[in-house]
């Protein structure tokens, strides 16, 4: 979810006025991917890397994922939502760790679309933590008998199939350590709208793409 920031300045605004237009747009994209019959959705909230950031930054970033939980439970159980944040977090404060463990425990059960937030979360750091989850249920294995069908499951997203479509906003052309594993195979869709702009009807634009595309996943003929 690229170009807050930008979005912002373009409107002589703080930074952080952008992250809250950005994540005003997250019920509207989820509730798009809902009725487009997407079963997964996952949002790339906050990197490993975006610690770097100002502090003022990052700690509206914070207390703008406080404020979301907060507010957004009720609406992901009137809809079916079941939330799941991804990533390492340790480094959050208690209140917000507090605040993650009670919107997942209370959307468990929804059966509905799965969204998975990526709050502090690195596809290499991801694959890390798996070898280390591996050993820890195998101890005393050598890494020889490691299968990528044996480590997939400890992959943050052990529950989740891979990426099918990766959309990136904001005119970028990377994947910035955005779950890399799981998108080995995933059509990339990059768009120049910022990520306040990106609606619904840009969304079905990239489903529509997708599905034109020709997804072979290393073999001769299309499947």
């Amino acid at each position: 979810m690229d170009g807050n920031r930008r979005w912002a300045k373009k409107r002589f605004m703080p930074a952080a006025l952008g992250h809250a237009a950005g994540a005003k747009r997250v019920r509207e994209i989820v509730q798009a991917c809902a009725e487009s019959g997407v079963a997964y959705l996952s949002l790339f909230a906050f990197s490993t890397e975006n610690w770097k950031r100002p502090e003022d930054e990052v700690s509206s970033l914070m207390g703008l994922f406080m404020t979301y939980l907060q507010k957004e439970v009720d609406s992901m159980n009137a809809n079916g939502v079941r939330l799941k944040i991804l990533g390492d977090t340790s480094r959050f404060s208690e209140p917000l760790k507090v605040l993650i463990e009670n919107a997942q425990q209370q959307t468990a059960s929804n059966q509905g679309i799965t969204l998975l937030v990526c709050a502090n979360y690195g596809g290499r750091w991801d694959m890390l933590q798996a070898v280390k989850a591996w050993q820890a249920a195998h101890p005393g294995q050598q890494l020889d008998g490691l299968t990528e069908e044996a480590l997939t499951p400890h992959l943050s997203t052990g529950d989740a199939p891979e990426v099918d479509l990766l959309i990136r906003t904001g005119g970028e052309s990377r994947v910035s350590n955005f779950l890399l594993w799981q998108a080995a195979y995933a059509e990339l869709f990059f768009t120049d709208d910022l990520w306040p702009d990106f609606g619904p009807q840009r969304l079905r634009e990239a489903i529509t793409w997708f599905g034109q595309r020709d997804r072979r996943f290393g073999s001769s003929a299309p499947l």
